[in-house]
């Protein structure tokens, strides 16, 4: 299909526009960060395609070989191989797949629950308040790894009983967040004027307020990804985690620690992974809180 044309000039789509203009006001750390996620992104996706070996499959005359330029390297195991013979590239990048699939469904999850009952409490108020408030203190006032640790030995270490703890991680602070901006974008003209056009409490909550608490919310989820990240590795690093053969990068620094005088690749590996996911989620959250917050759009 022919570009539609203006004055002689071939029209480029909005979006294409917009991109251009965001790259262009970034600055270099932001560019950095934002190579580094899409890079990221694309190499969890294609990892099966991408990865030299199956992730379980084993080699034990292979075991514990260094990863290539040192002695004992084996061709074919670019960063080395575990204790079992398998390859850490290959295993490192499922690994990379599985928890960012974690990271992200875990954090969806939390926006939903929390920033719905956030939403709730600050637009209802009275009892409904009081009653969300109480289990966000409740939440807050039992240390959230105890929590986790019940869930999984009572149901189990499942993927899917992985993805409900990390879910209801970190929901009261979106809950909160969420409450303390609606209370306070309640008692702001443009809500005022829309109370006195006849909007309905769902037009308000979901047309007026809810677009305003978009900073706040990217900022935290985006903090979400990095901490549920930190806090499956964590699980994993105890045990309690996704089981083997399944590789999250959590799994494979906790299998490795043990083998860490000899044969340090098979943590620094995964642990730099986590480090790099971390450091530039962080970054990207820092830039779309600059570019969504209404209040510095304009500046």
């Amino acid at each position: 299909m022919a570009e539609a044309t203006f004055h002689g000039r071939t029209a480029r789509p909005a979006g294409i526009a917009a991109l251009r203009r965001i790259w262009r006001e970034a600055n270099g750390l932001q560019r950095a960060a934002l190579c580094i996620g899409l890079a990221l992104l694309a190499v969890a996706a294609f990892a099966p395609l991408i990865a030299p070996h199956e992730p379980t499959a084993q080699s034990l005359i292979a075991r514990l070989r260094p990863p290539i330029g040192f002695e004992r390297f084996k061709e074919g195991y670019l960063l080395g191989t575990d204790e079992l013979g398998r390859d850490v590239l290959s295993r490192s990048l499922h690994g990379l797949q599985l928890t960012l699939v974690l990271a992200m469904l875990g954090a969806s999850i939390g926006l939903v629950l929390g920033g719905g009952l956030g939403l709730l409490s600050g637009i209802a108020g009275g009892t409904v308040d009081d009653i969300v408030m109480a289990a966000v203190d409740a939440q807050i006032a039992i240390p959230f790894t105890l929590i986790a640790l019940l869930v999984l030995a009572i149901f189990g270490s499942s993927i899917e009983v992985m993805v409900l703890v990390l879910g209801l991680y970190g929901w009261e602070q979106y809950a909160r967040i969420v409450r303390a901006e609606v209370r306070r974008l309640m008692q702001m003209p443009f809500v005022e004027a829309a109370r006195a056009a006849g909007a309905t409490g769902s037009r308000i909550a979901f047309r007026h307020v809810l677009p305003n608490t978009v900073s706040p919310l990217v900022v935290q989820f985006t903090l979400a990804i990095s901490n549920i990240v930190l806090l499956e590795s964590t699980l994993s690093f105890l045990g309690i985690g996704v089981q083997p053969p399944t590789a999250t990068l959590g799994s494979m620094v906790g299998i490795g620690r043990d083998y860490m005088p000899t044969a340090p690749w098979i943590v620094v590996v995964p642990a730099a992974m986590i480090l790099l996911v971390t450091f530039t989620v962080q970054i990207l959250g820092d830039w779309l809180r600059d570019r969504t917050d209404v209040r510095l759009i304009d500046r």
